[in-house]
């Protein structure tokens, strides 16, 4: 299991789906983009850009939830890519102890920021779909996310088999 790091959410209208990339936050640094839900694009982008809608949105409701029952998301992982569908668990740190709920990477991505955990995938996750963007070690946010635009320019759901 690696740890991974949120770069950025594209929400483009027209255009084609959404996406979210993860890094690697290993000097591999190897960058896995997942095509998310319009929905769940707009809720990373919104809490990403610190906006406050006027009303809790879902993610916002269910942190709220979790907060009142004692309960912490301790982690999520990516946890396996098939038939081009990505999948992921959340690890919630209960009073009663750890519990393992299945997710799509997207809500569990939403939940995530919104608590300040990790996020994780497997190993085979990034083997499988994992992607070198830059060869060089580059630590400017900026220039992964220009490379990560000119990723996505060529990128398709076909390209995860």
């Amino acid at each position: 299991m690696i740890e991974m790091e949120l770069v950025g959410v594209r929400v483009e209208f027209p255009g084609p789906a959404p996406i979210v990339l993860l890094r690697e936050s290993n000097d591999r640094g190897l960058v896995l983009p997942i095509f998310i839900g319009n929905a769940e694009a707009n809720a990373i982008d919104i809490f990403l850009r610190n906006d406050k809608p006027p009303r809790p949105m879902t993610h916002d409701l269910f942190v709220t939830a979790l907060e009142e029952t004692n309960t912490k998301v301790e982690r999520v992982v990516v946890t396996e890519i098939s038939e081009k569908t990505f999948f992921a668990e959340i690890h919630f740190e209960t009073p009663e102890g750890v519990k393992t709920v299945s997710s799509r990477p997207s809500d569990a991505i939403a939940l995530a920021v919104r608590m300040s955990s990790p996020i994780f995938a497997e190993e085979a996750v990034l083997n499988s779909a994992g992607h070198k963007i830059r060869e060089e070690n580059e630590e400017n946010e900026e220039d992964v996310l220009a490379d990560f635009r000119d990723f996505l320019d060529d990128v398709s759901p076909d390209d995860f088999s």
